[in-house]
């Protein structure tokens, strides 16, 4: 699979630099305060990308909760976080875009939540590989991405989409009759795995990858 000119653009931080939590012994004020740090983050983000001042104000949802801006509809977005990173992708090129990151470090129940959550053929595989732990964050990445690509979220059971990730393949394509096909790419990176999802054509017939631009900040 080879590339195209149409492009994607990724930021990554590690959340110490976005949030310094203030003194409280409120979890819920805690939260609270890491929600409105990261929409500040992003909305700066945003507005460097686009060199064009972005507030909550200027950002609507569609009828799933999917945030797009009124002022740059074409602008497909979306942003995720883990407890230790925040990446948000950006793309004028493609349709309806997806991300997600996971700290590889995560404490995970990996084979509760596989049980649970991985489609059979997925599961299979990962039981072949032997419970292999990169494929496993592979898997559960892009089921998050694709989802939130999609904008049905959780709305769709997990177990229900079959990511097809294949334990030799960086990224690939699937398909459900309830949110159509997506094309994703995963990346591994020293201490995160980050998955880029977007809306792409049923067939795999001539697919290619869009250049993806990770920048880490």
């Amino acid at each position: 699979m080879s590339k195209t000119d149409k492009k994607i653009h990724v930021d990554v931080s590690p959340i110490h630099k976005i949030f310094v939590p203030a003194a409280t012994d409120s979890r819920t004020e805690k939260i609270q305060q890491l929600k409105q740090a990261i929409y500040r983050y992003r909305n700066q983000l945003l507005s460097e990308y686009l060199k064009h001042d972005i507030q909550n104000s200027d950002i609507e949802r569609n009828p799933h909760g999917k945030p797009f801006l009124m002022a740059f509809p074409q602008l497909q977005f979306n942003h995720s976080h883990s407890r230790q990173h925040y990446a948000l992708a950006s793309s004028f090129e493609l349709l309806d875009i997806g991300i997600d990151i996971e700290d590889l470090d995560r404490n995970v129940r990996f084979d509760g939540l596989a049980q649970h959550a991985f489609h059979p053929n997925e599961l299979k595989y990962w039981q072949d590989l032997e419970h292999d732990a990169d494929y496993w964050f592979r898997v559960w990445t892009t089921k998050e991405a694709v989802l939130k690509a999609s904008g049905l979220g959780i709305r769709l059971s997990l177990n229900e989409l079959d990511t097809r990730v294949h334990p030799s393949a960086q990224g690939g394509i699937c398909h459900h009759p309830q949110i159509g096909s997506f094309a994703y790419q995963n990346f591994r990176l020293t201490d995160y795995m980050l998955t880029v999802a977007w809306r792409a054509a049923p067939s795999c017939a001539g697919f290619q990858f869009p250049q993806i631009h990770i920048v880490q900040h």
